[in-house]
């Protein structure tokens, strides 16, 4: 009413201009930094993966695909006759392998003389070669191979192949650089064996000499004993008698390891090797019955540098006391020790211990004698050892309870098939040295101790199939067995489950 309308002076609050969105990873444009990375450097990333993860890795882009093939020195390949069409495309791929596996199933026709000639053509920095279950291949594919093989060929592993000494006196002869020879149930050699010796040949490096399943593997004889650089035999159930080719090896030999199984060689073998491997380092005894005290006092008295020694007595008692307290007076570098259906007492462990400072791995397998007494003197006397193994031995919790207070050094501990030990004697060892690792297996099943599932951490290893005194066969089964009623069980509960399910929502 005449008032003149009032005037309202509004204040606005002036925000700051927002600024411009943080932009999304779309909007910009990615970078590999694997483009930054030389292929030096990616190649050495691809060599610490696993073959599956490498596989992957090769699958990325054309640029990884060349480097991961070109870095790949370690190729293992399915051996079958069709493998001949991709001969050529493989070998472009993998043009720096040095280690080949060629493996064929037992049943399918294998590559032929052809397909290892040209392998030979195409892998020319191959240094290690491994043919096994290849039926097809002849001397005459063996021999092409050895002339076309380049010159820094250096190790042959053949199994189950067909042939014989022809393919690898050529081997011995064109291969000069050959350092290591692998032969496992060769068929070729039969009984014209010893009508075709094998060896020596021009391979003047030879250095390890593996023979395993031959039937007349003395004709290997010549190559043991004309191998003047030879540090390492392995006899593993070779037929012939080796004490006479041991007898022929030279006083000025250089083996220093030597593994004899299941083969037929007595004291007069192991005397040729006390003569003439003075320098010999690790000697396996496994299942060589003839072999006595006798044999073994002087191997101890003239090779004092042994380190390890593993001997399977296969319970003959034909080496005991006598044999490991020579062994103890002479050997004081020993290392490692097994012992395995052998019956040591008191005097011997004790010698050993005292006079064997730096004894660090110890197995004692099968064995009737070794109880809580000879356990007490191990872990009172043996102040360097770091792995004790005892199987099927008649020890007890009171064992146990010395091993608490003993061995300083000691860091692990498995007992096997001792019906004595228990679980709480077990229990109670950790409890006492929370830093010893305990491994308990007392089996409920008899078992011949003769027979030996393999000595862990001490590098024996089994070969005849048996675990527990079960066959690998029999104990595979059992798993599908289980798995199989398992998942009936499973099956089952859920059906149960669902139609007890359905009535409650029904009612």
């Amino acid at each position: 009413m005449g008032q003149s309308p009032s005037t309202h002076t509004h204040t606005h609050t002036h925000w700051p201009e927002p600024k411009s969105p943080i932009p999304s990873m779309n909007t910009h444009i990615f970078h590999d930094f694997t483009y930054d990375l030389p292929d030096e450097c990616l190649s050495i990333i691809f060599q610490s993966l696993q073959p599956s993860d490498r596989n992957s890795c090769s699958l990325v882009c054309r640029r990884w695909l060349t480097v991961e093939g070109q870095s790949r020195h370690r190729l293992t390949l399915n051996a079958q006759s069709h493998l001949f069409f991709s001969i050529s495309s493989l070998f472009n791929r993998f043009d720096s392998v040095t280690k080949l596996s060629l493996k064929c199933d037992r049943r399918s026709p294998s590559i032929g003389d052809d397909s290892l000639f040209l392998i030979s053509q195409r892998c020319v920095n191959l240094t290690r070669l491994k043919l096994r279950s290849c039926k097809e291949i002849t001397d005459d594919g063996i021999e092409a191979f050895s002339r076309s093989c380049s010159s820094s060929f250096k190790k042959l592993s053949v199994g189950s192949c067909s042939f014989g000494p022809k393919g690898l006196n050529s081997v011995l002869e064109n291969c000069w650089a050959l350092e290591e020879l692998s032969v496992k149930r060769l068929r070729g050699i039969t009984t014209d064996g010893l009508l075709n010796p094998i060896g020596p040949g021009r391979a003047n490096g030879l250095k390890v000499v593996c023979l395993k399943e031959l039937y007349n593997g003395q004709c290997f004889g010549p190559l043991i004993v004309g191998s003047r650089s030879l540090r390492a035999l392995k006899l593993f159930r070779c037929s012939g008698d080796w004490d006479r080719i041991l007898r022929q090896v030279c006083s000025s030999s250089e083996l220093v390891e030597i593994h004899l199984e299941r083969v037929q060689v007595s004291d007069v073998g192991l005397s040729a090797i006390s003569k003439c491997c003075l320098k010999l380092e690790v000697l396996h005894l496994v299942k060589t019955p003839e072999c006595s005290n006798f044999g073994l006092v002087g191997v101890a008295e003239n090779c004092k540098l042994l380190r390890k020694l593993h001997i399977d007595g296969w319970k003959a008692n034909k080496i005991g006391d006598d044999g490991l307290i020579a062994v103890a007076k002479n050997c004081p570098n020993l290392l490692e020790l097994v012992l395995i259906g052998i019956n040591p007492t008191n005097s011997s462990l004790e010698m050993l211990a005292n006079n064997c400072k730096n004894l660090e791995r110890l197995a004692l397998c099968g064995s009737e004698t070794v109880g809580d007494a000879e356990l007490s003197c191990i872990a009172s006397k043996c102040i360097a050892l770091k792995k004790l193994c005892i199987k099927n031995c008649p020890v007890s919790d009171h064992g146990m309870e010395a091993l608490a207070c003993g061995c300083p050094s000691l860091v692990k501990v498995k007992v096997k098939k001792c019906r004595a030990v228990t679980c709480e004697g077990a229990d109670w060892l950790r409890a006492s040295r929370v830093a010893l690792a305990v491994n308990l297996d007392c089996g409920k099943e008899p078992q011949d101790p003769s027979v030996d599932d393999g000595v862990a951490d001490t590098g024996e290893t089994h070969t005849d199939g048996h675990v527990g005194g079960q066959t690998w066969r029999s104990v595979s089964s059992r798993a599908r067995f289980s798995l199989f009623t398992g998942r009936n069980f499973v099956s089952s509960s859920l059906r149960r489950w669902s139609s007890s399910n359905s009535r409650n929502y029904q009612t």
